[in-house]
């Protein structure tokens, strides 16, 4: 595609309330924002395991009309993963300047206007798990943050959802554990978002029904 084909695109672009929402919680994952002109524009890069396909190419229909070349694959001895990449753009310049500091990748301050039920969701599809299917406990993978990142975090989660959030201490950095008693409101909060895909993430409730050894009906709910 020609240059001035690509500018007269670029000029008509403008990021809507469903990507801006999907682009905090991506940014909160694995997602990244490269510069190449000292800040000027960016652009969005995405990259994750072969195995998400379909993950992938979700992403890439939210913002497609961004995106000159459809997902591609990238091979090495050990790893197949696909990637895709927007146009750089002044659109992405006020996240940049939340989401890093110099080239380290950091949680806004403004975390609490920016992150919504969205964000959490696609935050969770990228960097998140729940503990076991019986606790019913949720990670947040946030090795890649700063202590006081963290604390951000848990403390937006615990303030602005009412998620009972703490840090986790790992050997390679720090998680964030959201206690299984919370497991409802989290499912609550995430499961309009998730992709059919990702549904796996958050199984049913944790409180369930079972038979009790008289052949009755109890309540189960195990947490931590």
């Amino acid at each position: 595609m020609r240059t001035r084909e690509i500018e007269r695109i670029k000029s008509s672009l403008q990021l809507s309330p469903v990507q801006r929402e999907t682009l905090v919680g991506l940014l909160l994952g694995d997602a990244h924002l490269e510069t190449q002109n000292r800040g000027r524009t960016y652009r969005l890069k995405l990259e994750y395991s072969a195995g998400k396909k379909d993950y992938v190419e979700h992403l890439y229909g939210l913002f497609k009309e961004w995106v000159l070349t459809s997902p591609q694959l990238k091979q090495d001895r050990s790893h197949n993963n696909l990637w895709f990449q927007t146009v750089s753009h002044s659109a992405f310049r006020f996240y940049a300047q939340q989401f890093y500091e110099r080239t380290r990748k950091c949680v806004p301050k403004l975390i609490h206007k920016l992150a919504t039920a969205r964000s959490i969701a696609y935050w969770f599809m990228d960097d998140g798990s729940i503990k076991s299917s019986e606790s019913k406990g949720v990670i947040f993978n946030t090795h890649g943050f700063e202590r006081d990142d963290v604390k951000r975090l848990v403390e937006f989660l615990r303030s602005q959802f009412q998620l009972e959030a703490k840090e986790r201490k790992q050997s390679d950095g720090i998680q964030i554990y959201v206690s299984g008693k919370s497991y409802e409101r989290f499912r609550e909060i995430v499961d309009p978002h998730m992709i059919s895909t990702m549904r796996y993430k958050v199984p049913i409730d944790r409180k369930h029904k079972c038979l009790n050894g008289n052949g009755g009906v109890q309540r189960s709910a195990r947490s931590e």
